[in-house]
């Protein structure tokens, strides 16, 4: 699950920086894989997400939705067999 590794990508700035600098400040959630969490007096407002990571969350939760795709995943973890790196390479051919 990303959630976590999502979270440990979280900024914080005040509502002032971010109407002042919303451009500056969604380049920099992008060039640095994170996002900014928007505060007015300590109280969050809103979250500003960079395009790319919303395109991968909306994909993320359109295949959870699906639910031969979360089937196929509880199947995967119940089969024993394991695939080192050099297996999954060759596999896919890189």
């Amino acid at each position: 699950m990303i959630y976590p590794q999502l979270i440990k990508n979280e900024k914080f700035t005040n509502i002032q920086r971010a109407q002042a600098g919303l451009t500056k400040l969604l380049e920099d959630a992008h060039r640095t894989d994170s996002f900014y969490r928007v505060m007015k007096n300590d109280t969050p407002l809103g979250v500003l997400i960079p395009n790319a990571m919303w395109e991968d969350f909306v994909e993320d939760m359109e295949a959870m939705s699906s639910s031969r795709y979360v089937a196929s995943i509880k199947q995967a973890r119940k089969e024993k067999r394991r695939y080192t790196l050099d297996e999954v390479k060759k596999k896919l051919k890189l």
